[in-house]
């Protein structure tokens, strides 16, 4: 069994595990810090589990001011990106994307990976924005080969790889 969990990405002077906005997450621990107050928190939650809610990113990155994004990470498959940020707004895309297909292939609904998660394409554009607004540049093309990969060696490096492709988070 992989690694079921969520890293949590925000910008501020405080631990983000002080802040209002993850108040219900009793078992966050920081993972790695970087560069202008990026932090990295870690939050295990396996399915069902009774760790509390992690929070919601539109609240943290309101509370901090600056862009905000949680990575939830499937079985080391594939990993759900929820941004936000105050100028740019809120946003949902996928790493791993036929991984993420495999998960929602037997929902009840029929519904599919588009109908929950930007295209890569798309999701670039709002990752640009989002990169921008952190006083970051980023690079199109490189991005879009983190959207359109597969989970190799596991969804956790994976989104690694897209942090350090925003310029939040060097690998």
């Amino acid at each position: 069994m992989g690694y079921w969990g969520y890293f949590v990405v925000g910008r501020s002077e405080r631990p983000l595990a002080e802040l209002g906005a993850l108040a219900g997450a009793s078992e966050l621990t920081l993972h790695q810090t970087a560069a202008d107050g990026w932090q990295v928190w870690e939050y295990p939650n396996t399915p069902g589990g009774a760790n509390g809610d992690v929070g919601n990113m539109n609240d943290l990155a309101e509370e901090t001011g600056a862009p905000a994004l949680f990575g939830y990470v499937m079985d080391s498959d594939c990993v759900v990106v929820e941004a936000a940020a105050p100028d740019s707004g809120a946003w949902t895309a996928c790493l791993a994307r036929d991984a993420m297909a495999g998960y929602l292939g037997g929902n009840e609904d029929g519904l599919a990976v588009d109908d929950f998660f930007l295209e890569p394409r798309d999701a670039v554009v709002r990752a640009l924005a989002w990169a921008a607004e952190s006083g970051r540049d980023a690079s199109e093309e490189r991005l879009l080969d983190v959207f359109t990969s597969a989970a190799e060696p596991s969804a956790e490096m994976l989104f690694f790889r897209f942090l350090d492709r925003l310029g939040v988070v060097p690998l």
